[in-house]
């Protein structure tokens, strides 16, 4: 009796590792299909779509299973996760996680503003910098779930700050970080900052 509870409780623990862990093998099959949007290796060739290659785990895990419950609204992603479980949204984290992201450019003429946006904030209209929650070189914090932002899409970039800036995307946190940021940008401020961003590495 013992021995199979021990043997249950360990089985239970093996299963909770391998879920954790996420299996980059199994997730570049379970990936495929995510290759038409966002590139087989994450790096997406269209401004549209996010590169996913680098993500921190966390957050592209939240993300997917925001998309699944509707608490992120993403169209372009309808009936692309159903059926996924748990192990499969970590194994797919895993693997694109594990890829290297591409790097763009900056525009030079929004260098200056992208720059002091993003490592100084603004403090006369209450804009704290990027690199708090991101990091001085965009790699992001995995443990808090914060996204790498280094070489992302400007155009993706741009696209996202405005819909947390118009409350189009809620789904920050309780804590409301980049909508409470983003509603002091205007278009030219996220214009810049969104460039700066894909040349950050």
């Amino acid at each position: 009796m013992r021995i199979q509870i021990l043997s249950l409780l360990l089985g239970m623990g093996l299963a909770g590792f391998a879920l954790a862990e996420g299996d980059v093998q199994a997730g570049q099959t379970k990936a495929a299909a995510c290759g038409a949007c966002h590139g087989a290796d994450g790096n997406s060739l269209v401004p549209a779509f996010p590169k996913l290659a680098g993500q921190n785990i966390n957050y592209l895990v939240k993300q997917m299973k925001d998309i699944m419950s509707g608490a992120r609204s993403v169209p372009a992603m309808a009936g692309q996760l159903d059926g996924k479980s748990d192990q499969d949204l970590m194994d797919i984290a895993a693997y694109f996680a594990g890829q290297k992201g591409s790097v763009g450019e900056t525009k030079k003429e929004l260098v200056t503003l992208g720059e002091m946006l993003y490592r100084a904030g603004n403090k006369d209209i209450g804009v704290a910098a990027c690199t708090a929650c991101h990091s001085p070189t965009g790699s992001g914090n995995s443990a808090a779930g914060y996204p790498a932002l280094s070489g992302q899409h400007a155009d993706y970039v741009a696209m996202q700050l405005k819909a947390f800036r118009d409350g189009q995307r809620t789904n920050d946190g309780d804590a409301k970080i980049m909508s409470g940021v983003t509603y002091r940008l205007n278009n030219a401020e996220i214009e810049a900052l969104a460039s700066y961003i894909q040349g950050l590495h």
